[in-house]
């Protein structure tokens, strides 16, 4: 049986989020009376590590008992940062009994882009796609469910989860992925907090990284 998760007021939102290239975390006060607190960096030679140590630097243990929830992307971006990142936030979740969810990079880019290339119409779908080295593509398809004149309240509804395909049909939308570390962060911070009543403190269990392709792609 779930065990339904109480929101406490006042206390924070943590997120975890990773890209081709970098890794950073995110701090938000459920009421907003505080600005967002932001951590990003460039991977390094020792991502494991480095990833505690900075997550460390970013927030104290004493406050990470606090966090009422927890959320992380799961790709597709690198390989082994994906996969990391997940295991840490299903540990701190875990651990301090607080629910975790999770959301694909594509699905937190997805608002930035329709908005960049004003696609404002609803129910417009597009797919947001990722060129790989070898043949193919990793794709994902996204709907606008709900439209107001302010492109900030976007609802964005992802209808396939990014995959593999061979290639793109020439007919449908199309938008290249496009990661910008700050925004993601904030995005991932919003999708977070819009999911907060309907958390269960056992939600880490269904939380897994997306592998869409292998890590020799």
């Amino acid at each position: 049986m779930k065990k339904k998760f109480k929101q406490r007021e006042n206390y924070p939102t943590l997120v975890i989020h990773s890209t081709d290239n970098s890794f950073g975390f995110g701090l938000r006060i459920n009421n907003n009376l505080y600005p967002d607190e932001l951590f990003i960096k460039k991977f390094d030679n020792d991502l494991c590590n480095n990833l505690i140590n900075d997550l460390n630097k970013f927030i104290s243990k004493e406050n990470l008992q606090k966090i009422n929830k927890l959320s992380v992307s799961i790709g597709p971006a690198n390989f082994n940062a994906s996969r990391q990142i997940v295991v840490l936030a299903r540990t701190i979740s875990q651990q301090i009994n607080c629910p975790l969810d999770s959301f694909s990079s594509f699905e937190i880019m997805a608002k930035r882009i329709a908005s960049k290339n004003n696609i404002l119409t609803n129910k417009k779908s597009f797919w947001i796609y990722k060129k790989l080295k070898r043949k193919g593509f990793i794709a994902g398809k996204y709907e606008i469910c709900h439209n107001e004149k302010n492109s900030s309240h976007l609802v964005i509804r992802e209808t396939v989860l990014p995959k593999v395909i061979k290639e793109l049909e020439s007919k449908c939308l199309s938008f290249e992925a496009n990661y910008d570390d700050k925004e993601d962060l904030k995005e991932l911070l919003d999708l977070s907090n819009k999911n907060l009543l309907n958390s269960n403190v056992d939600s880490w269990r269904k939380v897994l990284p997306i592998y869409p392709m292998s890590p020799i792609n």
